[in-house]
């Protein structure tokens, strides 16, 4: 029987959540989203699901409103349940000293948002590989 992936996605911008989704859906139609608009939900959803529904990706927008990808990261980072979910922060920041901070408190990947839909198709499936999901 094949799982439906769950993805946690957050994001404060409502158009980029959108764009996001479909093209993830572009590469797999059945993936299920968690969307939350800040860190803090983000932070507060990760510690009440159980550990069956854990996502197998979080994908982190680098500046949110009441906690940024990097407090995130910082919330999660070293706890057991959350070490084998791949963790990509998803950002407009080309700032190496952004970069640099994510991967060093526990972001597997630091993804540049592309400017072109057929682009972030690209990077929807690259992160699904990431779930161990071949897209």
């Amino acid at each position: 029987m094949e799982t439906t992936l769950t993805i946690l996605l957050a994001e404060d911008d409502i158009d980029d959540q959108y764009l996001i989704q479909e093209a993830f859906k572009k590469v797999d139609a059945s993936i299920k989203f968690r969307v939350v608009p800040n860190g803090r939900e983000a932070i507060k959803y990760l510690s009440a699901v159980s550990d069956t529904e854990l996502p197998c990706l979080i994908v982190l927008d680098y500046n949110m409103p009441e906690a940024n990808g990097v407090e995130v990261l910082q919330n999660i980072s070293g706890k057991e349940r959350f070490l084998h979910i791949p963790k990509v922060v998803f950002s407009t920041s080309s700032s190496i000293n952004n970069i640099s901070e994510c991967l060093s408190k526990g972001a597997d990947a630091y993804i540049i948002k592309p400017p072109l839909f057929n682009d972030l198709i690209k990077v929807a499936r690259q992160m699904l590989e990431m779930c161990g999901k071949a897209a």
